[in-house]
């Protein structure tokens, strides 16, 4: 059976060029954009691209709705159906202008790949996240064990990733030159830190306990003192490996380089969890706690503007939107609240008025 076409592969190849090095399309997004492409020449069996009309597109998006996901078993999420249609619709656009495509692909034809005002307004909806609690999180961390380097690394790194709700990927390339003790500071230099679409962000360690703050201290003075990590030392190095008596690989404590992926730093939180009973939270998942946090803590619109800037959102309402939904629980206990603060401001409504006076 025919699994690819060389002529889609060479088009497919000069998309992909134009999208790194014209449209600076991340390797992530393009690789989003290679499987929505992919998933249509599965389902036309690898016709040609020049084939495209509006049955196939019909057709296409009829067939997306039946499909099922390959993990999951169950039927594909709209947010999905939309990311691969727009994928498409895209890849099309740009298409029709190439040598060879510009007779056969018609613009009125790229327009049926589209879904339903219904179906957009589904697939964009927020999704109600489980995150976990703050107590949930300081039993982890003061659960783990740090009788070796590893554990110590381990437990400093979910406490880190508590007191700044830094991503993943920024934080496996963090050096202890980003690092103001001082200052209580990280600067996620994009030079050096991989930060979401490469911004420079100001980070402040958050209030969320002295004694999280302190195991992070501690690690990095380790670092430093202990094991004499220079200052382009990685803040989090990765595990050392070598052979145990039985000539086996095994950790053999720690290397002076940084994780290549946030694969291991994943794998620690699970561990974590997992050791005291919990369901295992992401580490992106701690930025809807402190998010939550910061709605309690921030009395002024100023206050959680700062809030939002230590968490790499420019747009105040990105904070409020992407992570600050209420679940029913909080949500009851804040409505019945409300009863007994007839003169008190709210301090949530203030907050928003100001957003939109300064959008």
């Amino acid at each position: 059976m025919t699994n690819y076409n060389p002529e889609n592969e060479r088009i497919k190849k000069a998309y992909f060029v134009y999208l790194k090095e014209a449209d600076q399309k991340s390797n992530t997004t393009i690789n989003g954009i290679r499987k929505a492409i992919l998933r249509l020449e599965e389902y036309t069996k690898f016709k040609s691209f020049k084939t495209f009309n509006k049955e196939q597109a019909i057709a296409f998006k009829k067939h997306l709705k039946s499909k099922t996901g390959e993990r999951s078993g169950t039927p594909l999420a709209k947010a999905t159906i939309l990311s691969t249609i727009n994928a498409l619709k895209s890849f099309f656009g740009w298409l029709r202008f190439q040598a060879g495509y510009k007779t056969s692909i018609k613009v009125l034809e790229i327009d049926y790949l589209n879904m339903s005002e219904k179906e957009i307004r589904a697939a964009k909806a927020p999704k109600r996240k489980s995150f976990p609690s703050i107590e949930q999180i300081r039993k982890v961390i003061f659960s783990m064990p740090i009788s070796s380097d590893i554990e110590k690394r381990d437990r400093a790194l979910i406490a880190f990733t508590f007191l700044t709700g830094m991503r993943d990927s920024a934080i496996i390339s963090l050096q202890l030159k980003h690092i103001d003790l001082s200052r209580e500071y990280v600067n996620q230099n994009p030079n050096d830190v991989k930060t979401k679409f490469s911004k420079q962000i100001d980070t402040f360690l958050l209030p969320v306990g002295d004694d999280i703050k302190a195991i992070f201290i501690d690690w990095v003075i380790f670092l430093k003192e202990t094991l004499l990590f220079d200052m382009n030392g990685p803040l989090f190095p990765q595990t050392r490996l070598g052979q145990d008596k039985t000539m086996s690989f095994a950790p053999m404590g720690l290397d002076t380089k940084p994780w290549s992926t946030a694969s291991s730093m994943r794998g620690i939180f699970k561990k974590g969890f997992e050791n005291v009973g919990l369901p295992y939270f992401t580490p992106h998942l701690f930025r809807y706690t402190l998010v939550h946090l910061g709605e309690e803590k921030c009395t002024t619109p100023e206050e959680f503007k700062a809030w939002s800037q230590n968490l790499g959102h420019e747009n105040t309402l990105t904070t409020f939107n992407s992570y600050g939904y209420v679940d029913h629980h909080r949500q009851g206990d804040l409505i019945k609240g409300l009863g007994n603060k007839k003169n008190e401001e709210n301090k949530l409504d203030a907050i928003y008025a100001h957003l939109l006076q300064n959008k």
